[in-house]
């Protein structure tokens, strides 16, 4: 990641991928919130919106759109049709296509939940000096289904899902220092070390993203993510949803401080 698109202003960001530009959002336009969507039709929305009542880590709710609204207060001006470098498009709980625009498929009985993401902290884990392996490795974020099931709601239901990041021992306290003051984008971790308790056999075979080397030294350590409502419409199948492929992100016009706590 070039200093220019970490310094990249959010509207900057919004414009390179609506031209086109498809890549991982880590990094991109530091010190401003990042979030997940998931668009589901209006006679689903309850159900989403209980979800994220009931499974606060994973899906802290940021915006809920009207059904139809292509915008959000989160990014005005911004298009939740085209402003996201990927896209996934699901029927009946399957993956049938991962394009960098869904206008054409956008429907009026659409509602559009934006969810925390924790790219959205990794700015503040530099700022503390953590390092962010993902970013220095150019890298999408490692993220892996677990054997922990959220809590159902109505008819979503599904695993949680985490991000991995690996911190230098010595770092882990002030990682989870950090974070935990930003419960909004996910909060502090769930899990530290033992990816096996979790039920992840291997490290370096996420579900979503690309692997990310551990140093020596280093300690996994797991937040609750985002992707969670995707492994939740895998599992519960509703008719239609458009969801952002993992790791590309709403790129919006708040400040992280907004979310950090004293």
């Amino acid at each position: 990641m070039t200093t220019h698109l970490r310094q990249s202003a959010p509207a900057q960001a919004r414009q390179r991928y609506r031209d086109g530009l498809v890549a991982p959002t880590s990094g991109w336009a530091a010190g401003f919130t990042q979030a997940n969507l998931v668009a589901l039709p209006q006679e689903w929305a309850f159900d989403m919106l209980l979800f994220g009542q009931r499974n606060p880590r994973p899906v802290p709710l940021l915006d809920v759109t009207d059904a139809g609204a292509t915008g959000t207060v989160l990014a005005p001006g911004a298009d939740l049709r085209s402003d996201l470098p990927r896209y996934r498009v699901w029927r009946d709980g399957e993956l049938v296509d991962e394009p960098p625009d869904v206008t054409a498929l956008w429907r009026d009985d659409l509602v559009t939940f934006l969810i925390g993401c924790s790219f959205s902290f990794e700015t503040a884990l530099l700022d503390a000096g953590v390092p962010v392996r993902n970013i220095e490795q150019g890298r999408n974020v490692s993220m892996y289904r677990t054997n922990v099931d959220c809590r159902p709601a109505g008819r979503l239901s599904g695993p949680l899902v985490v991000s991995m990041r690996p911190v230098p021992a010595a770092q882990v306290v002030t990682a989870v220092q950090v974070t935990g003051r930003m419960p909004q984008v996910h909060g502090a971790p769930v899990h530290v070390g033992a990816p096996e308790a979790l039920g992840i056999a291997d490290l370096s075979t996420p579900d979503y993203g690309d692997p990310v080397d551990v140093q020596e030294g280093d300690v996994p350590v797991f937040w609750a993510c985002g992707v969670t409502p995707q492994a939740a419409l895998m599992a519960s199948r509703p008719p239609f949803a458009i969801t952002h492929a993992p790791g590309h992100m709403l790129v919006t016009d708040v400040p992280d401080s907004v979310y950090r706590q004293p």
